[in-house]
């Protein structure tokens, strides 16, 4: 049996025995985690789910945690205040290796979610979902609402207008310090969940946020 998963905003194919690595999990060497996004099961017959499966889960022990290969970024930017800079990353890493695929009952399984480790936490990822699931007359509610108090002014950033500093706020992100502190890894993660569509290094919102911050 094989099965397709999903973490760290890629998907992988994966059968029992593989060793792979995925975008950083909050996880110690030596611990079970179980990734319950599975979007298809396969072997003698094909579940394909909608978009995941009901009830599957895919298992797996951590071996380490690891960096991957360095990577050189070139970043030029055509305005008025001009910039460009050079970078390395090396993406943090988890080495897992798969133990077991579950067709059924993986939610009664009682083994600890995978869950990414980044600046990003599972607290404002899902503070994110209630907002896209809420009634009509609870979103309406929500559209209204106003930022925290002593929460920095994110409409500041470029091309950050009210609708998108809702999104961030729903998401629990509520300063200039907590974007400055963003991994590519996280950008990543905010970009798909709440679909920037490339908007924060386009607009180069950890940057900025770096220099409001101060």
């Amino acid at each position: 049996m094989f099965a397709v998963l999903k973490t760290g905003g890629k998907q992988y194919k994966v059968q029992a025995g593989d060793i792979l690595r995925v975008e950083r999990l909050a996880a110690d060497a030596g611990e079970k985690v179980q990734f319950n996004d599975v979007l298809m099961l396969g072997g003698e017959s094909t579940v394909v789910g909608a978009p995941f499966v009901e009830g599957a889960g895919v298992q797996a022990d951590v071996i380490d945690q690891i960096k991957g290969e360095k990577l050189i970024k070139f970043v030029k930017r055509r305005r008025k205040h001009s910039s460009k800079r050079t970078v390395g990353h090396r993406q943090k890493l988890t080495l897992i290796k798969i133990t077991d695929i579950l067709a059924s009952g993986a939610d009664a399984s009682g083994v600890k979610a995978a869950i990414g480790s980044g600046s990003v936490s599972g607290a404002a990822v899902e503070a994110a979902a209630p907002a896209k699931k809420a009634a009509p007359k609870k979103a309406a509610k929500a559209d209204t609402a106003e930022a925290p108090a002593g929460a920095d002014d994110l409409k500041k950033l470029s091309g950050v207008g009210p609708a998108l500093e809702k999104k961030l706020l729903a998401a629990g992100v509520t300063s200039f310090a907590q974007i400055a502190a963003w991994t590519e890894a996280d950008i990543a993660d905010f970009d798909e969940k709440l679909s920037f569509k490339g908007r924060i290094e386009r607009e180069g919102w950890v940057e900025q946020a770096k220099e409001l911050a101060n």
